[in-house]
Formats: structure tokens, sequence, C-alpha cells
């Protein structure tokens, strides 16, 4: 279990800080002692006052002449200069897949997709490692965890980062490395090696405690409806995934491949799930109410790592990368509103009709 570490604010209505703290390695920041790990849930302060609606921008409220709040984007003269450009060790997109965020060994960086441009970014003074970096949509809100050679915060905590105060506000300690994060606006969910842990995000109660078989990805997808999580996790066998339904209480283990999990995806509704096994060559789409087999997509004979696998908003579309140098996207014939397998009505005539009878298009881009 958890070890769950206070810090003396609540999450009040974001304001300037007089006299911000210029180290973000202080302990009056964000620094906790080795004896903080314990098993024991400990009180931490509400957090009542999170945004419960984004913004429509991710925009800092801290005056720019803080010069510890925002670093400003490089001029093509400082681009040339003599430092050496970051390391990127994490990208993972926010819940409505408008942003990006980037870890890397200096800090984080956060980028709007459309029209793509970096919006932000925070390069800590000293280390600055960020292995984990998690969005709240759009709001001031991260979920961080230390990587890299000289990781910033230690591989096995999550630290709460409100960059309207930048600074930590809570933590949460584990006994071994945090492979993943994700955040809903009402849930935390931690991803270790062989167990998740999933919390409420008012108080970081902890709610739910599973076993997995060895996830060393951190493999995890959550739900963003309102009022509606599923969670998607690895079982306990090879091969096999677990859904849980937290609002029927329900649990339905799929067995999904033969071979180990590779990769999944999950539907904003979560009623739509896609899975890949380490051979690389099937992706399958499942019904996560019932577990029936929608649809089987094969991306091609040859054995392939899966990078990663995106349901569409709409879920008409799939997108698969591998290790193949390729995306593949697959026009699907699911219907995530009713989680029954029927034929889409409309097709797009540029793309290629498969000779394949269960897929209806698909398209190859190749990245060099």
């Amino acid at each position: 279990m958890a070890a769950l570490s206070a810090y003396s604010s609540p999450w009040p209505e974001p304001t300037p800080d007089p006299n911000p703290n210029p180290n973000p390695n202080s302990n009056t920041s964000c620094g906790v002692s080795s004896e903080d790990q314990t098993d024991q849930l400990q009180s931490l302060e509400s957090f009542s006052s999170m945004p419960q609606d984004e913004p429509d921008s991710f925009s800092p409220s801290i005056p720019e002449s803080n010069p510890n709040y925002q670093m400003p984007l490089p001029s093509p003269a400082e681009s040339t200069s003599s430092s050496p450009p970051p390391t990127l060790l994490h990208i993972s997109f926010n819940q409505d897949h408008g942003c990006f965020a980037a870890g890397t060994d200096h800090g984080f960086r956060i980028y709007n997709c459309d029209p793509f441009r970096e919006i932000f970014r925070r390069d800590f003074e000293r280390g600055g490692g960020i292995g984990v970096v998690e969005m709240l949509f759009r709001c001031n809100i991260l979920a961080l965890v230390g990587g890299g050679p000289d990781p910033q915060y230690p591989l096995n905590k999550v630290m709460i980062w409100d960059d309207h105060q930048s600074r930590c506000i809570g933590e949460l300690s584990f006994r071994s490395e945090v492979r993943s994060v994700k955040l809903r606006r009402d849930r935390i969910i931690v991803v270790l090696e062989q167990k998740i842990f999933v919390y409420n995000f008012a108080d970081l109660k902890l709610l739910h405690q599973i076993e997995t078989i060895a996830n060393p990805k951190g493999l995890c997808a959550v739900s963003q409806g309102v009022g509606s999580l599923v969670l998607v996790c690895p079982g306990l066998q090879k091969g096999q995934v677990r859904v849980e339904h937290y609002a029927s209480k329900r649990t339905k283990f799929i067995m999904a491949h033969d071979s180990r999990i590779a990769c999944f995806a999950l539907t904003q509704d979560g009623q739509l799930l896609a899975t890949s096994s380490t051979k690389g060559t099937l992706v399958r789409i499942f019904n996560t109410l019932d577990g029936t087999l929608l649809q089987e997509v094969r991306r091609g004979a040859d054995r392939a790592e899966i990078y990663s696998l995106a349901f569409s908003s709409n879920a008409q579309w799939l997108a698969v990368s591998s290790d193949k140098g390729t995306v593949h996207v697959f026009n699907l014939k699911v219907n995530s509103g009713s989680a029954r397998s029927e034929p889409r009505s409309t097709s797009d005539p540029t793309l290629p009709t498969s000779s394949l009878s269960f897929i209806k298009g698909e398209e190859s881009i190749f990245i060099f």
C-alpha cells in the first residue's frame, strides 16, 4: 500500500506567490524523508477545490515576472547554444487528446495538438528527470514521477504538482517503482509492476487494490465518461485482461490472446477495448460489458512490437503503431454507443478496400 504525505496547504484558488521558492527540490516545496515510506494510510488535506471543468487552454495565472514559473521558449539563437538538447523520457496525451505532455531529463513540456505548438515548459534547476507526467485535462494539476539518469523525484513516488503554486501539494509513496499513472477528475490510478491502486481524488483515500501479472510497461486504461469509471488492466494469466466496471461493481475477465498482452486501448465511454499481443499481428476489439469479440483486424503477417493503440473520439477509427515504422489506421465496423458489431453506413472512399472481410478500409502511414 502507498504512504500518503500531506502538505501544509489545501488546494485553494490559485493566487500569485509573493515569495516563490526558487528551488523546486527544496524540502519546503516537495521534499519528504524516507521515514514517510510506510504501509499506513495517513490523512491528507481536502482537495475539494480541485477544478471540475477544464479551462479553454493551459493558461497559467502566475505573473510572468516569476522566473520559476514558466521557462520562455528558446529563440533560434538560444537553440544553437552549446547546451545539449533534452532527452525525451515520456509522452502522454491528456484526457480529451487536445494536448500532450512530454517528460525529459530536465523537466516537462506541454504541447497543443491543433494547431501544434509548445505552450508551456518547466525545466528544473538540479537533476530534473521526469519519467512520467500526466495532465488533468488542461488544468494546473499534474502527476509527476521521476525518471532518467538524474531523476527529479524518487521513482517510487507520485508527486501531485500544482503549477499555479509552482510546487508539489501532495505525494503517494510506494515500496516499488511506479510504472504509470492515470488521472480522472475523481480518481488517481497508480500502476506498479504487479499491483494497481485506485484513489479518490478528493481526499486520496484508497478505494481499490488490484493484483496483476508482471506489468513492466504499466499497462492500464481508464474511461473518461462522467460518472462511469471503467478500468482495464492485465489479468493474472498470460493473454488475459481484467475489466472493472465500478458503477455496476462488476469484474470481467477476457482471454484476449494466447501470448502476453503487449498493448490495449479503451474508448472514452469504456465500452470498447482493443488489444494486441506480443506477436503483434492481430488486433482484437471487444465489448467490455460481456467480453464479446466484435472485430479482428490484421496489422501484418510478420511479428512486430506494438507501441500503441488509439481509438478516434467516435470509435470509427483505430490507429496501430509498431516497430515496423508504420501506423495502420483501420475503419471499424463496431458502434461504441451500442457496443454491438454493426456495419458503418458510410466509409471514406479515399481508403482502399481490403480483400479481408473483417477490414472495411486500411491505410498505412510510413514514418521516417
